[in-house]
């Protein structure tokens, strides 16, 4: 199969979907792959080691994206890259659809076969190729939001560890999954006062053993979170629904009652956000004020980190996209975990919370591929 990957073009996007050891990988069982010239300068991979591990460059991404079978990204194509769609192209990417409509109509119009990562899904539950994005985006949520506390930023000039004399942070967490997890473990890390709320008593319980009296675990309700955010200066939105649009927990409302100067992050921005003021933010301009409340809505956390992201990232990609280019899609759905993937396939929505989110008709991916 004819494998590429182009140069990330989202705002302060510095990952990319193959490693100089991908490529050796897909080569070594027989594949071709096609690099846009400079893909991976942004998270420390020069052009000559991808040539050293057997990948073509090519000058341009349109070049690419007419050349290859499948295509290998990290973030959904933008509108400049619709057009370079073509039937039967296999993209394997995170999609994020729930939250994009004009990128949905796109892909179904291309006939794209979209396999979206954050929706591949093994028996167990767990989401591979999504776990290790969110394990980043949890832990630079508190360092975001650290640092979105000082007054130059607009925060309320607050240490979260606090010094002796003086209170720490008090930071609250919606969303006990891996997310919510990893920034619990750093804000407990960095010594604030931390409650995390979630609606698995199950899950709270998970939590509760692991970082014992070091935090307060609450059931999610709106009640619960209109309380503890009163007196909140960090909070943490952390909520997943596989696919779907994100239910709106941080409400307008609370708002004027929280502290001036008191930060949100909104992790799940996309996938629409659980706050209801929360809007797509960048990087270069990546926090905005609501009622005094500092909102830090960036699409792409992990692009901060490029090298890590592209790393982890790929960790968990690697082999199911050996197993879709080496049988094809229509076969490497056997695995459940990459036909739980499939988003669009053939102009058809083959994942039901897309569907739903946008109200247009599901298909049933074996309907169309058995």
């Amino acid at each position: 199969m004819k494998i590429g990957c182009v140069k990330e073009i989202k705002n302060n996007e510095f990952r990319v979907g193959l490693t100089p050891d991908n490529v050796k990988a897909y080569v070594a069982s027989g594949h071709h792959v096609y690099m846009e010239k400079g893909a991976g300068v942004g998270s420390g991979f020069s052009d000559n080691e991808y040539v050293d591990a057997g990948a073509s460059l090519i000058d341009n991404a349109a070049d690419v994206w007419n050349l290859v079978d499948m295509m290998i990204k990290v973030k959904e194509p933008l509108e400049c890259e619709y057009p370079l769609f073509h039937e039967g192209l296999i993209l394997y990417t995170y999609l994020h659809l729930a939250a994009d409509r004009e990128q949905t109509d796109a892909l179904l119009a291309g006939k794209v076969k979209a396999v979206a990562y954050e929706t591949i899904q093994e028996a167990d539950r767990s989401l591979p190729c999504l776990a290790p994005m969110s394990q980043i985006a949890g832990r630079l949520s508190i360092q975001e939001g650290a640092k979105y506390l000082e007054k130059k930023f607009g925060g309320e000039g607050i240490l979260l560890a606090g010094v002796p004399g003086t209170p720490k942070a008090n930071v609250v967490i919606l969303g006990g999954g891996t997310v919510g997890m990893n920034a619990c473990k750093i804000a407990v890390g960095m010594g604030a006062n931390v409650t995390i709320l979630d609606v698995n008593l199950k899950r709270l319980e998970e939590l509760d053993n692991m970082f014992g009296a070091h935090i307060q675990t609450l059931v999610s309700t709106d009640s619960n979170i209109e309380r503890v955010i009163k007196d909140a200066d960090l909070v943490i939105g952390s909520v997943l629904i596989p696919g779907g649009s994100t239910p709106k927990l941080f409400k307008k409302k609370y708002l004027p009652g929280m502290k001036d100067g008191a930060v949100f992050v909104d992790v799940a921005i996309d996938q629409g956000g659980c706050g209801e003021s929360s809007r797509v933010t960048t990087h270069d301009d990546p926090v905005y004020t609501v009622d005094g409340v500092v909102h830090y809505c960036v699409g792409n956390m992990p692009g901060a980190v490029p090298r890590t992201s592209t790393i982890a990232l790929t960790n968990a990609t690697l082999r199911y996209g050996l197993e879709i280019a080496g049988k094809g899609l229509e076969k490497a759905c056997d695995n459940g975990a990459i036909r739980s993937g499939v988003n669009c396939y053939a102009g058809k929505l083959t994942n039901k919370n897309v569907a739903d989110a946008h109200g247009y008709e599901y298909t049933d991916l074996g309907t169309l591929i058995g």
